[in-house]
């Protein structure tokens, strides 16, 4: 082979290597241009998010719908649950407990925001904090529940009580742990800013959800 084709073969080497940015290393972290930071668009984590909430928010939609209806069944069977003393006491409470997180979560993101990883992990654990208070206030309540008798079989308006409450538990307690992963997790698939905002999306969410449910639950002995 001349050395002009050997020379031209080179150049063309050259070329492809420099375009791909170094071979594996092009990226700077020497395996390839996926390993980085995903390349996934922010607004695509979003909309899924947005349709998963849309889908929960109809689950709970159903469950008050269910509540409704068999509450004007006419079997008859339905005894309202009032919702008074210390039960009602916890429910607020846990409600504002709930509310103070979503204020903590928005310090936290602004903490995120600014470029400060110290202050935003220390507000992002508070905001896990008070979810698990707000679980643990939830299991207070049923304890309240079985200390006056009213345990899940013994009428509908209890069984939609324990239900209705523990269905929002189990994805509050989602959250927690989602919270938890994007504290501690490193920052490699994606910027840190994606899951910081869809994990607030998801929190806030959770907060307006309970809104919605601890006004019916509190409201149910009197309509």
């Amino acid at each position: 082979m001349s050395d002009t084709a050997i020379a031209e073969r080179a150049g063309i080497g050259a070329s492809v290597t420099g375009r791909n940015g170094g071979g594996f290393g092009g990226n700077g972290n020497g395996s390839g241009g996926n390993s980085g930071a995903s390349h996934t668009p922010q607004r695509a984590y979003v909309t899924g998010m947005v349709i998963a909430l849309s889908g929960i928010a109809m689950f709970f939609m159903a469950l008050i719908s269910a509540a409704v209806v068999r509450r004007g069944s006419p079997s008859g069977d339905w005894r309202p649950l009032i919702v008074s003393g210390w039960l009602a006491r916890i429910l607020w409470l846990n409600t504002l407990v709930l509310l103070g997180s979503s204020a903590t979560m928005l310090h936290a993101r602004s903490r995120a925001r600014a470029g400060d990883e110290t202050g935003f992990r220390q507000w992002w654990i508070v905001t896990s904090a008070l979810g698990v208070c707000f679980l643990a206030g939830q299991l207070l309540a049923w304890r309240q529940l079985v200390a006056a008798g009213l345990y899940l079989a013994t009428n509908p308006s209890s069984s939609f009580f324990y239900l209705i409450t523990a269905a929002h538990g189990v994805h509050l307690a989602g959250g927690i742990i989602a919270l938890l992963v994007v504290a501690f997790r490193p920052a490699r698939r994606m910027a840190r800013g994606t899951p910081v905002e869809i994990a607030s999306m998801y929190w806030h969410a959770m907060d307006a959800i309970w809104m919605f449910l601890f006004f019916f639950l509190i409201s149910g002995g009197r309509s």
